[in-house]
């Protein structure tokens, strides 16, 4: 990547958003910063030379397609795209209701489906450009609590791993960040939403737990403004990777995903592995 690079970061009013465009300008990119009120994101980023803020709707292709022709129209191309809007929808399966449930996956999975899908025929024509998608330790691990937004986050990660091979052909780079626990403002009331049904098998479970979450908010051990200064040094590299596990946290939880994924196929390797045709065993 050349030494200035235009960035384009979606939810860049509130949370992480906010300081990775800040890190990006403070590295010299030139960047495009988003959200749906553009007013609040000029706002928390001031004005800077180098800054186009542009009204971006992520669950609007039709907006994600203009805020693109904007980018392109102030600085002419797009670096490196940033999918990082979104929403917590908290609860136990059962006490989300399906509308609830939808729409969960509507922003955080058809969101950056639908920036990326207005973003690539641009950096194809380029035959250069880096999609990096800010997933979560609950795109590998499920959670407790955590139901809906573990289910968008699980497919986002199947979705950028399989979308690395349809565009690595034409000089486009792919990342997956899983961020564990950072001080943003996901627990606030702005970007989570607490279950809408209630179920008595759950209710003793409910209350506590959605008190516990709460609790959280302002008390993260993740600093996020280290977090975004760390990020664009990673897509900065000469040769970013594929997956970026971030936080100390982030990095305990997936090391023990990944001892209880090999204990478990290790549990069962002669009985997996006995499984095919007569024919293609012996032929073996």
């Amino acid at each position: 990547m050349s030494t200035r690079a235009v960035w384009f970061v979606t939810g860049a009013g509130r949370g992480m958003g906010v300081d990775i465009a800040k890190a990006a300008l403070a590295a010299g990119h030139q960047v495009v910063a988003t959200g749906r009120n553009t007013e609040a994101v000029a706002k928390v980023l001031g004005e800077h030379d180098d800054l186009l803020v542009a009204e971006l709707d992520i669950t609007s292709p039709a907006s994600a397609e203009a805020a693109v022709e904007a980018a392109v129209t102030r600085f002419g191309r797009i670096d490196v795209l940033v999918n990082n809007a979104a929403t917590f929808q908290a609860g136990y399966f059962e006490e989300i209701s399906p509308e609830k449930f939808r729409a969960q996956v509507e922003t955080n999975l058809f969101g950056p489906l639908n920036v990326t899908r207005a973003t690539l025929p641009l950096l194809r024509a380029q035959r250069s450009g880096h999609v990096v998608t800010i997933s979560s330790t609950a795109g590998l691990v499920g959670q407790e609590f955590c139901v809906a937004y573990a289910t968008a986050k699980f497919a986002l990660e199947g979705w950028m791993e399989s979308l690395r091979f349809d565009v690595a052909p034409y000089g486009i780079r792919t990342t997956i960040v899983e961020p564990g626990f950072f001080r943003t403002e996901l627990l606030e009331e702005a970007s989570t939403a607490w279950p809408d049904v209630s179920i008595g098998d759950y209710a003793a479970r409910t209350a506590p737990t959605i008190d516990g979450w709460k609790s959280m908010n302002g008390k993260q051990a993740g600093d996020p403004a280290k977090f975004a200064k760390a990020l664009v040094a990673v897509i900065d590299r000469d040769e970013p990777p594929l997956r970026w596990v971030a936080g100390a946290d982030a990095v305990a939880v997936v090391e023990q995903k990944a001892h209880e994924l090999l204990a478990q196929v290790g549990a069962y390797r002669e009985l997996s592995s006995s499984l095919a045709h007569d024919d293609a065993a012996a032929s073996a």
